[in-house]
């Protein structure tokens, strides 16, 4: 698409001359680029795709890292239908959910093609596949404990959708970090946020940030957890409504962790 550019070009060199023209022919490609995004942009069938791809997806790798160790356990069966009950699942998308979760147990399941759909229908959204990690490092945390089989099931998973290796170890770091706020219900262990430096450290872990970064870059680093987070924004994205209530959790605790580290620098 060229319209754009040439209209721009031509009314900035009749205007003001040759540089003009190239001004007006770069402001014309930008307006080229936001139209054509807006033309390419999903429609409700598209965005429809998009959320049952992301459902599956989930259910299908939740069943495939149960079985990481080599069998399902019965306490992690009950873990996944306590997700389930926790997300608020409707009856038909429960029963969905569990078939996903035998079809991932399977023991001659490969992964690879439900990465590959997952890549081919959701991989333009980088926050989708970012949220798709969270629920899937969410369940192998569940339990307290994170398998060293779990850990590599996830690395593989990790790599088949093209987050890098540096992406995946920061977001672990910071889900670990979160989840020792307890979804909101964490209370501090003493008064004062100095005399609990393994708290405070998981705060700045939990945000992604560091003790020495400014006061701003903090802030920032929260509201773009916050908004990432957002329910309207992660439905926008392609979650399914009723998986909405377990990643808002995590706004809770990057809430918490955020009151600390202000409490903390309280002068």
């Amino acid at each position: 698409m060229i319209v754009g550019k040439v209209i721009g070009g031509l009314i900035g060199f009749l205007s003001f001359g040759i540089i003009g023209a190239i001004a007006g022919a770069y402001i014309g490609h930008l307006f080229d680029q936001s139209l054509a995004k807006f033309r390419h942009s999903e429609s409700p069938e598209q965005l429809q795709a998009i959320k049952d791809t992301f459902f599956s997806t989930t259910f299908t790798l939740i069943g495939y890292l149960a079985k990481a160790d080599g069998r399902v356990s019965e306490e992690e069966i009950d873990q996944t239908q306590q997700l389930m009950d926790k997300m608020g699942l409707t009856a038909d998308h429960k029963r969905e959910a569990i078939a996903l979760f035998k079809v991932g147990a399977a023991p001659d399941f490969d992964p690879q093609e439900t990465l590959k759909q997952f890549r081919e229908t959701c991989g333009h959204r980088v926050q989708l596949t970012q949220m798709l990690i969270v629920y899937l490092v969410n369940t192998a945390l569940a339990d307290g404990e994170f398998d060293a089989k779990e850990e590599s099931a996830l690395r593989n998973i990790a790599n088949g959708l093209n987050f890098s290796h540096r992406a995946f170890e920061h977001l672990l770091r910071m889900i670990r970090a979160q989840g020792a706020f307890g979804g909101g219900n964490y209370q501090y262990q003493s008064g004062s946020p100095q005399s609990n430096p393994n708290e405070l450290a998981n705060a700045y872990t939990a945000l992604g940030v560091s003790e020495t970064d400014s006061d701003a870059q903090i802030k920032k680093a929260y509201r773009k957890l916050m908004s990432e987070y957002h329910p309207d924004k992660l439905m926008g994205q392609g979650v399914p409504e009723d998986m909405i209530k377990v990643a808002t959790e995590r706004s809770q605790e990057v809430q918490t962790a955020y009151d600390l580290i202000k409490k903390s620098r309280k002068k």
